[in-house]
């Protein structure tokens, strides 16, 4: 007798949760005779999500569509835990899958727990350390470690510290990260840029500081501090510039405009859509950021990241030398960024080190954890690049 597909639904609300699961949706409907995929999006993140789903060719089944303008945790949460307990009497699926930090990561996996569904936790075991840093990522990871049932690790790391708090090792895949696959999809060498001062930028000759800040935690005098400092990196380098795609939260566009004002070669934007944005990253000498994602994506082309934060769940790109955090202290900034732009070894070393994230394949192996979970077939090896521990 055939068996049924198994019905997975797949939950995620911003863009970073959309690009890095795109690969697994692309993976799993490949295998249309095990796996039946349903889409739903809380759509937490509204504009920037619609960019990536276009990008990706998602169409989601179910949109909860609940951004509403200056939307608290709270709200974020009611609004998603509601709106997903309809989805999830309707589907019944077989396996919930998340992905990351975000509050409609735990919410979905709160929800699938409340009707006894299975958790699939896709970027599992980052930490650290410090539950409010970042905030509310830290604590929303925890609590979908604890409710998941099978977890998906980027490295072998993330899977050490899912076993330092007694998760079952026999739930842990180590898959590499997704973002890779995503990445690997969207970079193109003859790629056209639409933004005018994206375009203009690129074409300028100079080496590109791509700047992207939205934590929190550094709202008010830590970015105008850092953003003092990337200030002055552009004044004392002639041949540096830098493009910042501006968050839409207020706070941090305030910051940026008082700060970058009439500032030549510094170029604010919008944000930019995904594919956008990635190949502006391949075509710049460096990123500054407080995102976690770029701390995977830009080693992956060859960027070293300056991190504008003091604790990092992604431990592996300090150990590799891929990534360096400086925090937001005016001179610690500028200092490190100067380096980069004067000191050749110092670049060649971040720029050169292997990229413990990802090769490309990480959805692959997820599908392929998924059927060994369901009994389908047999456990795939792990992802383990040269010279992780």
């Amino acid at each position: 007798m055939r068996k049924m597909p198994k019905r997975v639904l797949v939950v995620f609300g911003t863009r970073p949760e959309a690009i890095k699961m795109a690969p697994v949706i692309q993976a799993l409907r490949s295998s249309p005779d095990l796996f039946r995929v349903t889409v739903a999006v809380t759509a937490q993140h509204r504009e920037m999500l619609d960019q990536v789903l276009s990008l990706f060719d998602v169409i989601p089944d179910y949109d909860l569509d609940i951004m509403q303008e200056g939307q608290t945790l709270f709200e974020v949460t009611t609004r998603s835990l509601v709106g997903l307990e309809r989805v999830l009497k309707e589907i019944r699926p077989d396996i919930v899958l998340v992905q990351g930090d975000t509050t409609t990561t735990f919410v979905a996996a709160l929800g699938a727990f409340y009707f006894q569904i299975p958790v699939g936790h896709v970027e599992a075991g980052l930490r650290t350390g410090d539950r409010y840093a970042p905030f509310p990522e830290e604590i929303n990871r925890h609590l979908t470690g604890v409710l998941a049932e099978i977890h998906f690790a980027p490295t072998a790391r993330a899977r050490a510290a899912l076993l330092r708090e007694g998760v079952d090792p026999e739930s842990v895949y180590v898959t590499g990260n997704t973002v890779i696959d995503a990445l690997h999809q969207v970079v193109r060498a003859d790629y056209a840029f639409r933004e005018p001062a994206v375009a203009e930028a690129v074409k300028s000759g100079h080496r590109l500081i791509l700047v992207t800040t939205h934590r929190r935690e550094n709202w008010g005098e830590p970015l105008t501090n850092a953003y003092r400092a990337l200030k002055r990196a552009v004044y004392h380098h002639p041949d540096a510039a830098i493009v910042f795609p501006v968050h839409k939260n207020p706070r941090v566009r305030q910051t940026a405009a008082a700060v970058f004002a009439r500032c030549p070669r510094i170029y604010l934007t919008e944000p930019l859509p995904y594919g956008e944005f990635a190949n502006l990253m391949a075509k710049s000498h460096l990123v500054v950021t407080d995102s976690g994602g770029l701390q995977e994506e830009a080693p992956a082309l060859g960027k070293p990241v300056l991190v504008l934060r003091e604790v990092t769940e992604r431990p592996e790109a300090l150990a590799a030398g891929t990534v360096a955090l400086v925090g937001t202290e005016e001179e610690r900034v500028f200092t490190s960024v100067s380096r980069l732009l004067t000191c050749t070894e110092a670049y060649r070393r971040m720029a050169t080190a292997v990229n413990p994230y990802g090769d490309g394949k990480a959805a692959n192996r997820i599908s392929a954890a998924l059927v060994h979970y369901f009994n389908l077939g047999p456990r795939p090896d792990d992802f383990n690049p040269a010279g992780e521990t």
